[in-house]
């Protein structure tokens, strides 16, 4: 047996060679053809909070059930991610909060890895709040002149009879410190670690009516349930948070982009191109993080709910 198997091996290896040029050209038409035609992965960066989740799960649910691709969910902070991009570890970032400097770093005039992949339709607003019912009782701290004498409604044992300004994970988008420092305001910042964690103190100061000063955002589900103020600052203007350990100015406002891994732009085919052209509103991610968060949803289910009642929405996105 052996002897047969080593000769009919040197007759097939002869074969191959003799046919070398046709099937080198079979495959080279094979492997385009694949690169252009077959499903593919695409390595989603999913960042720490509910409203980026819903995003990336909608996206999920049509790259898989409308194109025929499969993905994959690579859970990372927002630093992180731009090195997978770099890396190539990482397709797509479907929320970018700003992040100028990583563009710099790993864009067209960096290293090349990361491409601006355009608006998600998302807008970002950063910001300082308080509940209503507090503002309601002390109508001056809805302003930081106001606020800055009134620090102590904040006061705890745990940031050492400070006011506590509640911030939630770490690694987001912040510039507080600075902020405090510039308006020398008598504040402690306080992370509860994870944006659920910080919803979850929201939740139960407010419940409770108690004094509670924190960091929030939108895009967030939690507006439609609760009645906050944002704290006023002086308008943002271009370079007032060149320092970030002074700075003398609110939050920008966002356009919120996608960012793409720059071979994906190139070879990504249907779902680069459908990726390309998603964008949707606050109030279509709103939707969908409500139903993972406050209503205990999967994401997948949440997402198969979202895309069974908004067909007129996601058509177009379709490549």
């Amino acid at each position: 047996m052996r002897e047969t198997r080593l000769g009919s091996a040197i007759l097939t290896a002869l074969a191959a060679v003799l046919s070398m040029p046709l099937v080198t050209s079979c495959l080279a038409s094979a492997t385009e053809n694949d690169a252009s035609e077959a499903p593919g992965e695409v390595r989603i960066a999913v960042n720490g909070w509910v409203g980026y989740q819903a995003s990336a799960a909608v996206l999920t649910y049509l790259l898989e059930n409308e194109l025929g691709y499969r993905t994959e969910h690579v859970q990372l902070d927002e630093d992180a991610s731009w090195r997978g991009l770099d890396g190539g570890s990482v397709d797509v970032i479907v929320e970018n909060w700003g992040h100028q400097e990583q563009m710099e770093l790993y864009g067209p005039g960096g290293t090349g890895g990361a491409a601006d992949g355009g608006p998600n339709g998302n807008e970002g607003i950063i910001g300082w709040y308080i509940p209503k019912y507090l503002v309601e009782e002390h109508p001056e701290i809805g302003t930081v002149k106001g606020l800055k004498k009134n620090t102590d409604l904040f006061a705890s044992p745990q940031s050492e009879d400070k006011g506590v300004f509640l911030g939630s994970d770490p690694s987001f988008v912040t510039q507080d410190q600075g902020m405090i420092n510039n308006f020398g305001l008598d504040l402690k910042i306080v992370y509860a670690g994870s944006e659920e964690e910080q919803i979850s103190e929201i939740r139960e100061r407010y419940e409770q009516e108690e004094p509670v000063l924190f960091y929030f955002y939108q895009p967030q589900w939690l507006f439609e349930d609760f009645d906050l103020v944002q704290v006023e600052f002086p308008e943002y203007v271009e370079g007032c948070e060149i320092d970030p350990e002074d700075i003398g100015c609110g939050y920008p406002e966002y356009e919120l982009n996608k960012i793409f891994r720059k071979g994906f732009t190139e070879k990504g085919g249907d779902a680069y191109r459908f990726l390309d052209k998603w964008q949707w509103t606050n109030e279509d991610q709103n939707t969908v993080a409500r139903m993972i968060a406050d209503e205990g949803m999967d994401p997948e289910d949440a997402a198969a709910e979202w895309v069974a009642d908004n067909s007129d929405v996601w058509q177009d996105w379709l490549p």
